[in-house]
């Protein structure tokens, strides 16, 4: 079974930096680690692979750094690394994300199942997941909290939603994403340290991948920041102290005296 795993390298939450011109992410030179969700998903594909046998084929895209979380996922089973950077795909949105993520994923080939985390930390979306799955035009579950059954031909996930979890079956090629209480990740051996290190990581570049120009990067990106400002701190509210029944009479005369909570 041919498994691609999307990860993404996202700046640590405690040194974001944002470029004042573009409303970008500043990402060169800024501490990073891999999104936190994209581990578990890591580590699902290597537990089906331990299962089913087959390929694990990690990517992303970001800038050269990047090539650390790739060495990562190999580090903990997954068996190659691809990094998509160029300065041309700087400043997408997950729109032109996840087109040029399945134009990589077309030019790796025939593949069973997509795997991902069910979003990213820095931007919290979980648009790239499914934007991936449309631009393919295969099935896709998302935040999928167990895998039941996985066949050459089909997926039987429980999928978490507001109410609960729902059970969905899907013929393969399948795009999964999950949540964190799927799988318990690895820390990578000794061996698989080694490993990540001697590994070969190609990068692909604009003309290495069959794209549209302008459908990538800040060109490709029908959404932006328009702008990023601190929201102002809070105001001190209200308090109503006493006897039950004073506090609601104080209440509501507050509400119809002082027309508290209308516009």
């Amino acid at each position: 079974m041919n498994i691609i795993v999307c990860i993404k390298q996202v700046p640590d939450t405690n040194d974001v930096k944002i470029d004042p011109e573009t409303n970008t992410l500043v990402r060169q030179g800024v501490a990073s680690c891999l999104n936190a969700f994209d581990a578990y998903a890591i580590e699902e594909a290597v537990r089906i692979k331990e299962k089913h046998g087959g390929k694990v084929t990690a990517i992303t895209m970001g800038p050269p750094q990047a090539e650390q979380v790739l060495r990562g996922a190999v580090a903990v089973g997954a068996d190659e690394g691809i990094l998509l950077s160029d300065r041309e795909f700087a400043g997408a949105d997950t729109l032109a994300t996840s087109y040029t993520l399945s134009r990589a994923i077309r030019k790796i080939g025939a593949f069973d199942l997509i795997l991902c985390g069910k979003q990213a930390v820095d931007g919290d979306t979980a648009q790239v997941g499914p934007g991936i799955a449309a631009q393919l035009d295969i099935s896709q579950i998302i935040f999928v909290k167990s895998i039941r059954e996985l066949t050459p031909q089909k997926i039987v996930a429980e999928r978490m939603t507001e109410d609960g979890f729902e059970v969905v079956e899907a013929p393969l090629p399948c795009l999964v994403s999950v949540v964190k209480g799927i799988n318990e990740p690895r820390m990578p051996s000794l061996r698989g340290v080694m490993t990540s290190k001697k590994a070969q990581i190609p990068v692909w570049k604009v003309k290495d991948v069959e794209v549209d120009p302008a459908r990538i990067g800040l060109k490709g990106s029908p959404t932006y920041v328009h702008k990023i400002f601190t929201p102002p701190p809070r105001t001190g509210g209200r308090k109503f102290e006493g006897e039950a029944a004073q506090v609601v009479d104080a209440f509501v005369k507050a509400v119809v005296d002082d027309k508290l909570f209308t516009s």
